[in-house]
């Protein structure tokens, strides 16, 4: 076997071939479908999607990239998982939200649950936090990021299908990716086929079916609900760790998805949709 089939996969070329891959496989299909009416968007609000591909989308993956690169996973994931706080107090400042306790408590669930989850608190010494100021203010960012894509989405996912949507959001986190790494240093990677085809797999499952179905719950939950609902990825992420690489399922794991469920079901039983928007409407899928 070559030295090059042993290389590790650079997680900055990961996330880039990921949105890459994905638009390259999405763009023929819709195209297809309807030739190029079936992208076309008004001036303003092609946009609208455009910026938040990139300050949603792209810059969300870059900063949690580079956060991980400045402290570790269990720092970036847990800093980042603060997007629901930022979520429930920018709605409640809108006054699209009242303020109840039942969000409150379901936010401060899901931020908790997922801190339990990732497994640090009681872990060894390589799992604890580690404190770096510019890692710090990169999973900030990362976490204001992934706040925007949310509240940003829901708005334009109430006009439009997600497939357009999706295509020009990936299309400007791919333009984005570009100029953060050009194409050359991909090439000088030497990657091996059976990478490659991990990568073409791993995008399809990780953004062109992930981010469908993301977007699609977007288009009918109001943001609040939608960012705690997504804090079910670390629990998934234990869980399948558990269940396929036979990883030791801890007490206060087990607690941290608790607190993650319990914090779902009391966010959807808080009350309805309270935003300004009104009731979305979807143009029929094509």
């Amino acid at each position: 076997m070559s030295s090059a089939a042993l290389r590790p996969i650079d997680p900055l070329i990961l996330s880039q071939t990921r949105t890459t891959f994905s638009l390259l496989v999405l763009l023929p299909l819709l195209i297809a479908s309807k030739g190029r009416e079936r992208i076309k968007l008004p001036a303003l609000d092609l946009a609208y999607c455009l910026l938040l591909g990139t300050l949603g989308v792209a810059v969300s993956n870059y900063f949690y990239y580079v956060a991980i690169q400045r402290t570790n996973v269990a720092t970036a994931i847990i800093v980042q998982y603060t997007a629901p706080v930022w979520v429930l107090l920018y709605v409640v400042a809108r006054g699209q939200q009242k303020l109840s306790a039942q969000k409150v408590i379901a936010v401060a669930l899901a931020v908790a649950g997922s801190v339990l989850v990732i497994g640090i608190v009681g872990a060894k010494q390589e799992r604890a936090l580690r404190l770096d100021s510019y890692g710090i203010v990169a999973a900030l960012l990362a976490s204001f990021s992934f706040a925007f894509y949310n509240v940003a989405g829901h708005r334009i996912l109430a006009r439009y299908d997600r497939w357009r949507v999706l295509f020009w959001t990936l299309a400007a986190a791919a333009v984005f990716w570009l100029i953060v790494n050009p194409p050359w240093k991909i090439v000088a990677a030497h990657y091996a086929p059976a990478q490659w085809l991990f990568l073409f797999v791993f995008s399809m499952i990780s953004v062109l079916g992930a981010f469908s179905l993301y977007f699609l719950g977007l288009q009918y939950l109001e943001p609040t609900r939608a960012i705690i609902a997504s804090c079910l990825e670390p629990v998934f992420s234990i869980l399948l760790a558990a269940l396929v690489l036979g990883e030791v399922l801890r007490p206060i794991q087990t607690l941290g998805i608790v607190f993650v469920l319990a914090a779902i079901v009391i966010v959807q039983r808080a009350g309805g949709a309270t935003t300004d928007e009104g009731s979305v409407v979807v143009e029929p899928m094509e």
